[in-house]
């Protein structure tokens, strides 16, 4: 087996049988790709079946001194994923990379947004343009429901369930679930839908997608970053924030005004509430203020 074909199955695997989504089986195929370059430029003569220990050790050291300690971090994860594939169907009975250990990283807290700096940005954009409606609901839509950018461009018409308070959102790995939408988030979606949208030529294949750019086609990742990254720089922003800054804050501020955070869990769409709980420590200050007004000996 070669590496071209067992990087092919590996991704079949990620696709069919682990349900990921193309972006992350896009990583995972980053991490791969490194090791092969790298034997490929040592001009190292081991298959995935034959590699070593040693040589995946020497692979580590000498990535390790172009990039970060959490880069490091995510390809020793990757990798460990790769060489776990070959062991699961049994083209390896060993794993190289089980004795390597990833390097020590603190845990890194999400940037987040103050509900005044939220306020200011939206506040910010040119409702003068037919996109400013759009771009409001948009924002709306990312603060009021905590989704990711990629959930924000996929969102659907027929996923629109406003009599019953909910959104439908398909996540990672194609995972459905529903999540509360607040009055003033339908408000702004319901104003671009009957004031704008309605007058877009849309294109085939994109009449149910509810955020069309001007050619009537859904929008890109890169244009909602770039919309918030302009937003960011009008009003003088000295944060370096993205579309993921306003899942980050729909959490914290949620934890902060006492929302359960299994709760808070379920909305976001975390398998683990574990990745929930990097909330907790983005302000200590409200553990604080519970336990004050909370426990009996206070």
């Amino acid at each position: 087996m070669n590496w071209q074909q067992a990087l092919k199955d590996y991704q079949h695997y990620l696709r069919i049988e682990r349900g990921l989504a193309q972006n992350s089986i896009k990583s995972y195929q980053r991490d791969v790709n490194k090791l092969i370059l790298y034997l490929e430029t040592h001009n190292i003569l081991e298959d995935p079946i034959k590699v070593s220990m040693e040589t995946v050790q020497r692979f580590i050291y000498d990535i390790a001194k172009t990039v970060n300690p959490r880069s490091q971090a995510r390809i020793i994860s990757g990798l460990k994923g790769f060489f776990n594939y070959l062991v699961f169907e049994e083209y390896r009975t060993d794993n190289p990379m089980d004795l390597l250990e990833s390097p020590k990283i603190g845990r890194k807290l999400p940037d987040t947004l103050s509900e005044p700096e939220i306020d200011t940005l939206i506040g910010a954009i040119d409702l003068s343009k037919p996109e400013g409606e759009r771009n409001r609901a948009m924002l709306e839509t990312l603060y009021g429901c905590g989704l990711r950018v990629s959930e924000l461009i996929g969102l659907k018409i027929s996923d629109l369930f406003f009599e019953e308070g909910f959104v439908k959102v398909t996540g990672k790995g194609d995972k459905q679930r529903f999540v509360p939408i607040g009055t003033i988030n339908i408000k702004y979606i319901d104003i671009y839908r009957n004031e704008i949208r309605i007058h877009q030529k849309i294109q085939k294949g994109h009449e149910d997608i509810l955020f069309l750019n001007r050619r009537g086609k859904k929008l890109t990742r890169a244009m909602i970053f770039t919309i918030i990254k302009r937003l960011a720089e009008k009003i003088g922003l000295q944060k370096s924030i993205s579309p993921h800054t306003f899942r980050h804050s729909f959490a914290t501020h949620l934890l902060e005004n006492g929302a359960d955070l299994r709760a808070i869990q379920q909305m976001l769409g975390h398998e683990s509430i574990t990745t929930t709980e990097v909330y907790m420590h983005v302000d200590r200050s409200h553990l604080s203020d519970v336990m004050n007004k909370y426990h009996p000996r206070n």
